[in-house]
């Protein structure tokens, strides 16, 4: 008689010092310190344990190193984002928030809601995405700077201000040269590079930031590729109501790459162009128009990375 197989589930939460690990069903936990021998340790434990799936929080960067060492080892991983968790815990009625009752709520959550395995970054990846948002800080710097710049009366501080601001587009500067650099260096990124700078208002920075930051473009589906961006438009609807649709979550960074592409993209790329126009005359707002116009592109994006084919109008 074949035993009935158990699934188990892990969560884990990360800390700066601690890792605090919660298996299910057996509601088994562990608590190590987050360095090697912890890791070790973990990496030991769900070995012997053979989890179906292993859920973790992203926490600004700190699951990168744990969440990237279980992958490596073969273990099924999944990075969720911390609203999931939290609104997850609310809707189970668990209140209360140490380390290791997050752990358990994570666990619960693994086996609830089964989010799906992603592939991680892998390390040029992740040190491209960590450039790109580099940049991004220098560039929010310089505009705080610029703004002081034009409210600062004493030539004192006018001096300190420009050479801040001076330095700072010396660093992006060198950030844009390094970036490029890392693109065309690496064959598989230098053909993904050329293909979507083949697109009319696709540039530099989008491209970049596409790449570094939306590693799953070319891989998914256009629904799914919609979904993940955040601007794949959202139900609203309730018996006979049907409310507006609207966009929400997704990576913020990627959108808004997308949405200065999609700027440029209506006013010099004849398909992005036509079809902005053509919701223009059905009535649709400005906004409505503008994010239907990212979704197409990014679309487009897509397609071509997925196909390995280069820009072709008559094909978007």
């Amino acid at each position: 008689m074949n035993e009935m197989i158990v699934e188990k589930f892990v969560g884990i939460d990360v800390s700066k010092a601690t890792l605090d690990v919660c298996i299910e069903p057996a509601i088994q936990s562990l608590h190590v310190a987050y360095d090697e021998a912890g890791i070790r340790q973990i990496v030991e434990r769900l070995n012997e344990v053979s989890p179906t799936l292993i859920v973790i929080e992203a926490t600004g960067g700190l699951e990168v190193r744990i969440a990237t060492e279980l992958a490596s080892k073969g273990l099924p991983v999944a990075v969720i984002n911390p609203r999931q968790a939290r609104d997850f815990a609310k809707a189970t009625g668990r209140l209360a928030k140490t380390d290791q009752v997050d752990a358990a709520v994570l666990a619960a959550f693994a086996k609830a809601v089964r989010p799906q395995v992603r592939p991680l970054k892998d390390e040029d990846t992740r040190a491209l995405s960590d450039m790109v948002s580099r940049r991004r800080q220098l560039i929010d710097m310089r505009v705080q700077e610029t703004l002081r710049l034009g409210t600062a009366a004493s030539k004192p501080l006018q001096k300190s201000l420009n050479q801040h601001i001076a330095w700072l587009d010396k660093r992006i500067a060198e950030l844009d040269d390094d970036l490029t650099k890392r693109l065309r260096e690496s064959d598989a990124w230098r053909a993904k590079d050329d293909l979507l700078r083949s697109i009319p208002g696709v540039g530099a920075v989008t491209t970049t930031t596409m790449l570094a930051k939306c590693p799953e473009l070319g891989t998914l589906n256009r629904r799914e590729i919609a979904a993940l961006t955040g601007v794949a438009p959202l139900a609203n609807d309730s018996g006979k109501h049907r409310g507006r649709r609207f966009v929400w979550g997704g990576r913020a960074d990627v959108r808004a790459v997308l949405y200065m592409a999609t700027v440029s993209a209506m006013r010099c790329n004849a398909v992005i162009k036509a079809f902005a126009e053509r919701l223009k005359q059905a009535g649709k707002p400005p906004k409505v128009v503008i994010v239907a116009c990212m979704r197409k592109l990014l679309t487009i994006m897509n397609s071509m990375l997925k196909n390995n084919t280069p820009w072709n109008p008559k094909m978007a």
